[in-house]
């Protein structure tokens, strides 16, 4: 908790997901083999993953608040926040959240859980288990998946190679913003564990002489190295979508991830209606 709120602070008060991750990395010094270690079976490493409860626990202690695009930023509570009392918050925030689930599970009608079943896994539940289907399909079921992807995100014209000597370019789409439209080639790499800055340096060099915009997917995730590669000073910029990302435009655009809206109520006695009659 206490590295994010110095990221944020770094960068004035407020930033996105991957700003403060990049931030803190900077900040924190972390080794390559640090940055790389995955989560359980992935899509996030096990950084990414703990920054996203630190964002959580610090929004429940009232430190953060983030907006609906994705922006996190400080309150004035978490602009004065010292390092000792994040340790508090951290414990505070766990009890509650410990206190809400034993409440939750009081209000489950019996026998509402199959055997062995625990609760819902959140967030990071729902990715895992999407990304698994993903990592079992074939490579050319992968491909017309993000090829649908990149239609339904605004691509027009979205063609797959399906060539093996096409030199790492999986597919060419059309990107229109407004007047404008511009090709984009997009290379898919289905497999778990991080991608390096070498696979980014090829992708640039296959692209090379064809264009100068590129698209790299992948189910796992991109080292500090790729990012800062992807992003380098005088070459062709290659745009990055990792797991975590793809799981988002799936849900996002209704592709094989189906969201239910709950509705919770709330429900309190007032004595003092009946004591009036």
């Amino acid at each position: 908790m206490w590295p994010t709120l110095e990221a944020i602070r770094a960068m004035g008060g407020s930033g996105t997901i991957q700003e403060i991750a990049q931030k803190v990395l900077e900040i924190s010094g972390f080794s390559e083999e640090q940055q790389n270690l995955l989560h359980g079976r992935g899509p996030q490493t096990e950084i990414e993953y703990r920054l996203g409860w630190a964002r959580t626990n610090l929004k429940l202690a009232g430190a953060l608040d983030n907006s609906s695009r994705g922006v996190w930023s400080m309150t004035e509570k978490g602009r004065n926040m010292t390092q000792a009392e994040t340790v508090a918050a951290s414990h505070h925030v766990l009890m509650k959240l410990r206190g809400d689930r034993r409440e939750r599970r009081k209000q489950l009608p019996a026998n509402s859980l199959p055997e062995g079943e625990e609760e819902e896994e959140g967030e990071q539940g729902w990715k895992e288990r999407l990304l698994d289907v993903v990592l079992g399909m074939p490579p050319d079921g992968f491909e017309r998946l993000a090829q649908r992807v990149l239609r339904e995100a605004g691509f027009i014209s979205v063609t797959v190679t399906g060539r093996s000597g096409d030199e790492g370019i999986d597919g060419l789409g059309v990107y229109r913003m407004s007047l404008i439209s511009f090709p984009v080639f997009f290379q898919c790499k289905r497999y778990r564990g991080s991608v390096r800055a070498g696979a980014v340096r090829d992708f640039r060099g296959a692209m090379a002489g064809r264009g100068d915009k590129g698209l790299l997917i992948t189910t796992g995730t991109f080292t500090a190295e790729a990012k800062q590669e992807a992003t380098r000073d005088g070459a062709p910029p290659i745009d990055l979508i990792d797991g975590d990302t793809l799981c988002e435009l799936l849900k996002e655009h209704s592709l094989g991830v189906k969201t239910t809206i709950r509705t919770i109520q709330d429900v309190q006695v007032e004595p003092d209606f009946f004591a009036d009659l």
